[in-house]
């Protein structure tokens, strides 16, 4: 047990030297760490309740997912009857009341389009193995799908999953720090950015649906009717606010021709003959094919491009789109433009967010916290020192010193793994300050047992670390799992102070146990005592 060659003690004092080192940076301004240029400098992260930011709570619209997906369901229903051979000629295709409906022109093909119904709602059962649409044949040949409460329950699920990283890569594309985004309960999502003090900025951001569609424009659409709303079967009317016709509507077909699930790329630009900043898209080779194809089929003819429903522009197709390049144009300055770049590059919402919280912390009261924090660890601190000194004498002295050296370790520890400290983690730090030396106290109580039973300095030291550890670890496997726990079920506060906490058990460890072992270790080499006072 008192057996350290040099290569272990080396090892051991490299090792920490090293740590020690990585935790200067997390102490000094970014000002300076920056400058150092090629040197690694990580750095702890301060949460937003140390360093300030915004914080949203977002809630996603259900209800409107529930259209949305009879939408699509239309748009299946009407591609899949007219699909395949034979075709069976349906009549218009009602969406209201929260169901789908259609006649059938021919009720010979009842069993047909049951069939080919059943394949587009996958067999009548999705993921869950629960049905996820009822299919009822009424008055011998109209058909109704009804979406069931499983089946929206299970998109509602896989929309919020969806949501949240879009929501995770848009934040992250405007280069902030340790943001935290996660989901909190069936429908709600928290985002917090550390640093951020515009919220707006935020809302902006992550507010937009960013569903881009392409649709040919109805140009046989009566204007008078248009502007009431009425759109002739197979169109829609949506609202088009730069229209340079003066109406804010537009009459656009239901087909989408194209969307943006087929992007790859979306950059902020600027129009070569007006120097108008634009929105550059690049399509992926399936839908560069497609675009292509689209506009040689309707050169001449108008488009529209949609965005959350919304026309952006609806400019003539004047000659073929090759390449899988376009660009979208409207009233934008560069830095909506660039938010729309970053919304189309990390994908459209599943799911309408809406901000029902927001709150914005100022990084005066971080500063305070911190200031609070760094004075109850240095009170904290040196009770412990004092208290470790008197009791235990040298063998208190390399018990403090590992207390130290592990504040220092779970600093670097924390910076190498880009975490974030909160307050909570700050009282995580003073926890560890007190238990850290709890090893340390078994250890020397065992000592202290050994040398009455009368046994030699060596054999009481040995002995005393040997018996003592396997009650330490025990008990440190114990506050582990307690650790474990937090850090999976628990979120926010809880898995920062759980996080601390982790990492805070395995340095305590090794700094308290092997750490001050290795230096009785070689005071007992060198100075070989006959007694000790402990």
């Amino acid at each position: 047990m008192l057996d350290f060659p040099r290569w272990k003690v080396a090892s051991i004092v490299a090792l920490l030297a090293a740590l020690c080192l990585l935790a200067i940076p997390s102490f000094l301004p970014e000002s300076v760490t920056n400058s150092w240029g090629a040197i690694p400098h990580p750095r702890v992260n301060k949460g937003l309740d140390l360093a300030g930011g915004s914080y949203l709570l977002l809630e996603a619209d259900t209800g409107d997912l529930a259209n949305t997906r009879l939408e699509t369901m239309r748009d299946q229903v009407a591609a899949e009857m007219r699909r395949g051979n034979p075709r069976i000629d349906i009549g218009d295709i009602s969406v209201r009341g929260g169901q789908l409906s259609f006649m059938l022109r021919d009720p010979a093909q009842v069993d047909a389009a049951r069939e080919r119904l059943l394949s587009i709602t996958g067999g009548g059962a999705g993921m869950t193995g629960q049905r996820e649409w009822d299919i009822q044949v009424v008055d011998t040949s109209r058909f109704v799908l009804k979406p069931t409460q499983a089946g929206l329950t299970q998109a509602v699920d896989t929309a919020m999953k969806t949501a949240t990283e879009v929501v995770r890569r848009r934040i992250d594309a405007l280069g902030t720090k340790e943001p935290t985004i996660l989901q909190q309960g069936s429908n709600r999502i928290v985002v917090q950015v550390p640093g951020l003090q515009d919220p707006q900025q935020l809302k902006d951001l992550i507010g937009k649906t960013a569903k881009l569609e392409f649709k040919l424009v109805d140009t046989t659409a009566n204007p008078v009717e248009v502007a009431k709303g009425n759109a002739p079967a197979g169109s829609q009317v949506l609202p088009y606010p730069g229209n340079p016709l003066g109406a804010p509507v537009i009459a656009v077909k239901r087909p989408v021709i194209i969307s943006g699930d087929q992007l790859i790329d979306a950059q902020q630009a600027f129009d070569q003959q007006t120097n108008a900043p634009q929105v550059a898209i690049t399509f992926d080779a399936q839908g560069g094919r497609k675009f292509a194809r689209i506009t040689q089929e309707n050169t001449g003819k108008p488009f529209a491009i949609i965005l959350d429903g919304q026309v952006l522009s609806a400019p003539n197709i004047n000659e073929p789109i090759l390449g899988g390049r376009a660009s979208i144009s409207g009233n934008f300055t560069v830095d909506t433009a660039n938010q729309l770049a970053i919304s189309l590059r990390s994908g459209k919402l599943p799911i309408d967010l809406k901000v029902v919280e927001e709150r914005t912390v100022g990084p005066d009261l971080g500063a305070d916290s911190i200031r609070a924090g760094i004075l109850a660890s240095a009170i904290a601190a040196v009770a412990v020192i004092i208290f470790m000194t008197v009791t235990y004498g040298r063998f208190g002295i390399y018990a403090n010193i590992a207390v130290v050296i592990n504040v220092l370790v779970i600093l670097a520890v924390m910076a190498m793994l880009n975490a974030t400290l909160t307050l909570p983690g700050i009282a995580g730090f003073i926890l560890t300050i007190g238990t850290a030396v709890d090893a340390n106290v078994l250890i020397n109580e065992r000592i202290r047992e050994e040398r009455r039973r009368g046994r030699n300095v060596v054999q009481s030291v040995e002995l005393g670390y040997k018996e003592a550890s396997r009650t330490i670890f025990e008990a440190n496997v114990t506050h582990a799992i307690s650790g474990v726990i937090m850090l999976v079920l628990g979120s926010g506060p809880v898995k920062g102070f759980a996080v601390v906490l982790l990492i805070g058990i395995v340095t305590s460890v090794f700094t308290a146990v092997t750490f001050t072992r290795m230096l009785v270790a070689l005071w007992l080499r060198r100075e070989k005592p006959k007694t000790i006072t402990i």
